[in-house]
């Protein structure tokens, strides 16, 4: 038996090889290696695959014919193939798979990689490679692919041999799904694509030490039962792994059987209805009231499935500073890495649950329940005094946070819900009521401007086939979405019934947000268009309208609210093609509440000049707004905020 060289080693050893046959040829259907990969992606089930074309992928591409086992979406954009495929997964559960070239195709993917890395999205990346002979040389379109995404991808292949293909596909399948999601990339050599091999079906996987583990083991969970029953402040904070492990029946019963009030990331949105009285909202910077003062004065804090991302703790030495953690995570890399756990559990959050509230019950019976009575009447006084909220625009233009409430009423209960990247993000969280699992669609972790356009395309790709196809609305910025506008004419042509909201400020509305807070109101390259429409008789840069038609789609615009329901309750006719709706917004609006990066999630700003909860220690419950008095930061963002309205 040889050993493998260097390049197969990326790869670990051929089956064959490794199982010391040498000279046994393999039994199956010859084919080459390109054929094995569709192959491969049909007998996985794959049912959709989003790509461009290039060089050093096109054997792979010249076996996609008429009777391929999947469909193709060809994007316009590397980077939009990724997010797509992203969207794909997280609206459906699947695995979003991703075909691209190498060089530059490969490396426009690893924006997307990335993203799927940061969210825990589930999707295997297929990009070209040169041939092995020229892998070093600095051929035409050669890009170490496996050594830029190492990083930031969960694992990454590389394939020299054809008979390789089958087995690294099943293993990219299994490790993309299991444990902790993630992308899997696959580098496919052009040497691997055309070398003949021998096709068989199922493949045995080679993954020693790969083991995720998927139940609680020890002691963690009648710990866990005893921390609840003593326990008069509980916290269930939720976050993106709930999602990814559809363990929404369980956190339902959880909170059930505990009485515990429940914060959602934003990756979380809907994991249980909004409707639900125990559900506070969204914690963090831009989190409600009630949500950031639940944790802060919280006893026992229950993680489930997040990771204390500082977007939500804020100062993490000042986060819930009295509450005994709880930790639930399947990535034991996430146990204690920001903040310590008093009861650190690994595995998948459904099973987890599954064992945990019998154990909660059982030490009910001994201990009894906690009244979490006066605990209510300190949350609901907060939900109360301090609900999300906005003021009417001083210019009479469009209030976002108007448009897209509107939305949320006027839409079907089972609407897929998409964003871009900035305060738009922030006010559909706020203001979208989610009632369905998977109908939030967003870049959390890393924060993708452009993500959403194509995100939207993958969730309703994924959904359309469905008995009962769930209608996708993008909220979208017009700095986010014009990074990825391109794909309206996937969209187009595809005949995609996505609905688009462009919430159009003229400016990257989150930086200048920053720059009047923090930098004297500097708007230091954050317009996108100068000038007064009537001056200049140009509507906008674009002209979103017009794009939308050059593309094939219906293009609409809105200035007044009577002019908004009508563009909006239109949208929702409109089953044939994308509807994309210009939303004219005031340009300062601004998200609130917010905590200031770095301050302590007690500094948070209600409105300009109101922090309900600095100055109050856990165990207090007075609930008089404070002035700032907390942080240099969050005072100064107070002030320049009410400066600025003044």
């Amino acid at each position: 038996m040889s050993l493998p060289t260097p390049l197969q080693a990326f790869s670990s050893v051929p089956k064959d090889e490794g199982r010391g046959q040498a000279g046994i040829t393999p039994q199956g259907e010859p084919m080459t290696g390109a054929q094995a990969l569709i192959r491969s992606l049909e007998d996985l089930g794959v049912t959709d695959v989003f790509g461009v074309p290039g060089g050093a992928i096109l054997p792979t591409y010249d076996a996609i014919d008429d009777s391929v086992g999947f469909r193709f979406t060809l994007v316009r954009h590397e980077q939009a193939a990724g997010h797509a495929a992203e969207g794909y997964a997280v609206s459906t559960g699947r695995v979003g798979v991703c075909l691209v070239t190498s060089g530059p195709g490969a490396t426009n993917m690893v924006t997307p990689i990335a993203d799927a890395m940061m969210d825990s999205v589930p999707m295997v990346v297929v990009t070209g490679q040169v041939g092995v002979a020229s892998i070093g040389t600095d051929a035409f379109q050669e890009a170490d692919i496996v050594g830029i995404t190492y990083p930031v991808a969960k694992h990454s292949y590389l394939v020299t041999k054809a008979q390789d293909i089958p087995r690294v596909m099943t293993e990219a399948f299994h490790i993309a799904q299991s444990g902790r999601p993630g992308p899997v990339l696959v580098d496919l050599t052009k040497t691997a694509q055309n070398e003949q091999m021998v096709y068989s079906w199922p493949q045995e996987m080679i993954l020693p030490g790969y083991n995720p583990v998927t139940k609680a083991h020890g002691h963690v969970l009648t710990d866990a039962a005893k921390l609840f029953a003593q326990s008069h402040r509980p916290v269930l904070y939720l976050g993106g792994g709930a999602m990814r492990s559809n363990a929404r029946q369980q956190v339902e019963k959880l909170v059930q059987v505990t009485g515990a009030p429940v914060v959602t990331t934003l990756p979380a949105r809907g994991i249980i209805p909004d409707s639900d009285k125990a559900v506070l909202g969204m914690p963090g910077m831009h989190g409600t009231v009630v949500a950031n003062g639940a944790i802060q004065h919280s006893d026992l804090l229950v993680a489930i499935g997040a990771r204390f991302d500082d977007r939500v703790t804020g100062s993490l030495e000042d986060f819930a500073p009295v509450a005994r953690v709880i930790h639930i995570d399947i990535d034991p890399a996430e146990i204690g890495k920001n903040r310590h756990a008093d009861v650190p559990i690994v595995g998948d959050v459904g099973q987890v649950l599954d064992d945990l509230i019998p154990a909660i019950e059982e030490a009910q019976k001994t201990w009894g329940r906690p009244d979490l009575k006066p605990w209510w009447h300190l949350v609901d006084s907060w939900r109360h005094d301090y609900p999300t909220t906005w003021e009417e625009t001083p210019d009479g233009s469009l209030a976002p946070q108007w448009v897209v409430k509107t939305l949320s009423d006027k839409a079907d209960p089972a609407t897929i819900w998409v964003s871009g990247v900035g305060q738009h993000q922030m006010w559909a969280s706020q203001f979208v009521d989610f009632e369905q699992t998977r109908s939030w669609v967003s870049s959390s972790g890393l924060g993708t401007m452009g993500y959403g356009l194509p995100a939207a395309i993958g969730a309703a790709i994924g959904t359309q086939d469905d008995e009962a196809p769930r209608p996708v609305w993008l909220i979208d910025g017009d700095g986010s979405f014009q990074m990825t506008s391109e794909e309206l004419a996937t969209a187009g042509q595809m005949g995609l019934p996505i609905k688009i909201a462009i919430l159009n400020n003229s400016v990257y509305g989150m930086v200048r947000q920053w720059q009047t807070l923090f930098y004297g109101s500097h708007y230091s390259q954050t317009n996108l268009h100068d000038g007064d429409a009537e001056e200049t008789g140009i509507t906008g840069i674009p002209d979103f309208v017009k794009l939308a038609e050059a593309y094939g789609c219906l293009g609409l615009r809105a200035f007044t609210e009577e002019e908004a329901r009508e563009a909006i309750d239109q949208a929702n006719q409109v089953n044939d093609r994308p509807v994309l709706i210009d939303f004219r917004v005031w340009k300062d609006a601004m998200v609130w509440p917010m905590v200031p990066a770095g301050a302590s999630n007690d500094t948070i700003i209600y409105k300009p000049g109101i922090q309900p909860l600095a100055g109050i220690r856990p165990e207090q419950e007075e609930q008089e707004p404070r002035e700032q008095t907390g942080a240099d930061r969050a005072a100064m963002a107070s002030d320049a905020a009410g400066h600025m309205k003044k």
